[in-house]
């Protein structure tokens, strides 16, 4: 008989879903060669190569897109038997807080990985601006929040630090264009020091996309109508990092806080905290 290893299928998913082994270590709590080994076994048990690494990004072969429809069916069926068969011991909700540009890729996967440690526990997800959910949490409205900004409060955990690129349409041209033409909402923290490093380096700018919603300035972006920055690693869907070679400057870091309400202590805060942790912080 022939079983598939339910170990490696659930590490191929997380590789697949962080878009790489290094991410996907730290949400299984596991080392990277481990969970290389993993896929590797995986590979050779189908007799089949199930990621593309010839690029610094890992992508999925043909084989391996196939693979993963599977895998997540196999894996939902063992966790749902599995949550159904044990006794459960905790309940409740859990309300986190992340600013939109840095959803992706991470909290669906510690969301993910959370639901099937804790089936009965509800998690709302509330994706906003960095000040508004540092009120939220002064307020009590939050358990947990991260957050992007210049430095740390006296409460909070700098899990990271990462650089903000300069995003724009796949094969676009926006980014040659002067002026250059800015997409950003009204609350994005990072609107003025990015205009300030243009206006240092010379480039004439103009705010062609000034909104309220995160979604027209993707569509714009991703539409070659203007640019944007986006934190390293973050990336919204249908834009790519502008490889601008010097054109234009190089734009400022920023931190990814964590903070963790006192109010709300327990093992299942913990634990989800420990996952947003695993997730984002620094190797």
């Amino acid at each position: 008989m022939r079983n598939l290893d339910m170990t490696a299928l659930r590490s191929f998913v997380a590789v697949s879903d962080a878009g790489g082994v290094t991410r996907a270590a730290g949400f299984l709590n596991l080392t990277q060669s481990a969970v290389s080994m993993q896929i590797k076994r995986l590979e050779e048990a189908l007799d089949m190569q199930l990621l593309d690494r010839s690029e610094r990004k890992v992508k999925l072969t043909g084989a391996g897109e196939q693979l993963l429809s599977y895998a997540r069916r196999i894996l939902s069926l063992n966790d749902e038997v599995y949550a159904r068969m044990t006794a459960q011991e905790y309940e409740g909700e859990v309300v986190v807080g992340v600013p939109h540009d840095i959803v992706y890729p991470a909290i669906p996967v510690v969301l993910n990985r959370f639901a099937r440690d804790f089936p009965r526990v509800k998690v709302q997800l509330i994706s906003s601006y960095t000040m508004r959910l540092r009120e939220m949490f002064r307020r009590g409205d939050v358990d947990i929040i991260l957050t992007t900004e210049d430095r740390c409060g006296k409460t909070g955990e700098t899990l990271t630090e990462l650089p903000l690129v300069w995003v724009g349409a796949i094969g676009g041209s926006a980014w040659k264009q002067r002026p250059l033409r800015l997409a950003y909402e009204h609350t994005c923290i990072f609107r003025k020091g990015v205009q300030a490093a243009l206006d240092t380096a010379g480039i004439p700018w103009v705010m062609t996309v000034d909104s309220d919603s995160s979604r027209t300035v993707e569509a714009s972006v991703s539409a070659d109508l203007a640019v944007h920055t986006s934190v390293d690693g973050a990336l919204p869907p249908y834009v790519e990092c502008i490889q601008h070679g010097g054109a234009l400057p190089d734009l400022m870091t920023t931190q990814i806080n964590l903070y963790v309400s006192d109010l709300a202590d327990g093992p299942v805060i913990g634990a989800l905290a420990e996952l947003i942790g695993q997730a984002y912080r620094a190797p």
